[in-house]
């Protein structure tokens, strides 16, 4: 009876070491050890990666400051009473926002930062990244370095049709728009939500090769331009087509093309590995506040700086709003319907409402948000730590009281 009891207890062990060696043998044991010590993703991943450092602007452009602390703090009153809060810095402090800006017509009207942050700390952008990998898909575009978004995939990776010749019909623009029909693993864990060993988005993130795994391990799973499925890969891949059009990391691409020329503050960009040298190009670019706050800027100018054209306008303009020619039931229910709906475009997503304005964001994951109202030309930038008390929809509800 001890023998069986014995057994009963380590077998737990022995299928918990099993699942470990497998996951070694199948994605790398630097990857079993990632998914363990790092577990869920926070804003503070960036500290266990190589990161290369993006230099900025000599003289970069100041926006004019007359705080009003007051009117801006009372826009997230509903917020603030939904979770439960009485004051705005305790909402802050629990909704663990790290950072909030409000610029309307150049003139910073909040900046704040919460929770042990600064103006000089650096914030994990999480997905926004994902809209700066598009602004250099424009870039290349623009200087003919990639001939345009109909552009098939394998143009710049003809080593994927080797492998699988339908990668020959996905575009450049299926990947913008997440729409390329690439398989993407989405499992849980049974009972819970967190994500399975084998599922996708952890597997691009704690790889130590995504290179590699990209070229070698990525499948297909529908023809491209159908449903939209977020796929981190997409991102993936335009970041490898970027580094063969341009023949430059990404990491110098973004520095030469944007951050030296418009940005204050020096930034940060995760590689997977120092062997493999790839930024995780989905969600790990690092930088302060204010400079997303530029971002947000350039794109709200139709991609113009103080009177130099950084990006062509066309594109800002194809990349942030809807393309209404693509079937609603593409997307999933909750993009909704009717006249006030969510859109995504080329990496950035959007809201339609009903009197015909819009707005468009680069988002994140635990509430990072780039959000520009275009018509009241306003810039929004909120970072943090926990959807808890935070979406991505309360900056929606703000923009239709102001």
């Amino acid at each position: 009876m001890k023998k069986v009891i014995t057994t009963l207890a380590l077998t737990p062990i022995v299928l918990f070491v099993l699942v470990l060696a497998i996951l070694s043998i199948l994605y790398s044991p630097t990857y079993v050890y990632r998914l363990v010590t790092q577990n869920v993703a926070d804003v503070y991943d960036y500290q266990f990666y190589e990161n290369r450092t993006i230099a900025a602007s000599a003289n970069a452009f100041q926006f004019t400051q007359r705080e009003n602390d007051e009117y801006v703090e009372d826009l997230f009153q509903d917020r603030i009473s939904r979770s439960g809060f009485k004051t705005f810095d305790k909402w802050a402090e629990k909704s663990q926002t790290t950072a909030m800006i409000f610029i309307r017509r150049d003139t910073i009207l909040y900046e704040k930062y919460f929770n042990g942050f600064s103006r000089d700390s650096y914030f994990h952008s999480q997905s926004m990244a994902k809209s700066f990998i598009s602004f250099l898909i424009g870039i290349a575009i623009d200087e003919g370095l990639i001939s345009g978004v109909n552009d098939p995939m394998t143009k710049y990776i003809p080593e994927l049709k080797e492998r699988d010749h339908r990668f020959e019909n996905i575009t450049i623009k299926n990947l913008l728009e997440m729409r390329s029909g690439l398989q993407y693993n989405t499992s849980y864990l049974p009972g819970t939500y967190i994500h399975a060993p084998w599922h996708d988005e952890a597997v691009g993130y704690y790889h130590p090769n995504v290179r590699k795994l990209l070229l070698k391990k990525v499948k297909i799973a529908t023809e491209p331009g159908g449903d939209f499925q977020y796929c981190n890969y997409n991102t993936s891949y335009l970041g490898l087509i970027l580094e063969r059009a341009t023949n430059r990391t990404v990491s110098e691409y973004l520095e030469q093309k944007l951050w030296s020329k418009i940005m204050e503050y020096d930034a940060l960009f995760s590689i997977d590995s120092k062997k493999s040298g790839f930024e995780y190009m989905p969600s790990r670019l690092i930088a302060r506040a204010i400079d997303y706050a530029r971002f947000g800027r350039l794109f709200l100018n139709e991609g113009n700086w103080n009177g130099t054209q950084i990006i062509s306008p066309d594109w800002v303009l194809e990349s942030t709003t809807e393309n209404e020619s693509i079937p609603r039931n593409r997307y999933p229910e909750w993009f909704g319907e009717g006249c006030k709906r969510v859109f995504y475009s080329y990496q950035w997503w959007g809201h339609s409402n009903c009197d015909s304005t819009f707005q468009f964001a680069a988002s994140g994951n635990l509430g990072q948000n780039i959000y520009v109202i275009p018509d009241k030309e306003i810039v929004i930038v909120h970072c943090g730590n926990s959807l808890d008390h935070y979406g991505d929809n309360d900056l929606w509800e703000i923009a239709a009281k102001l």
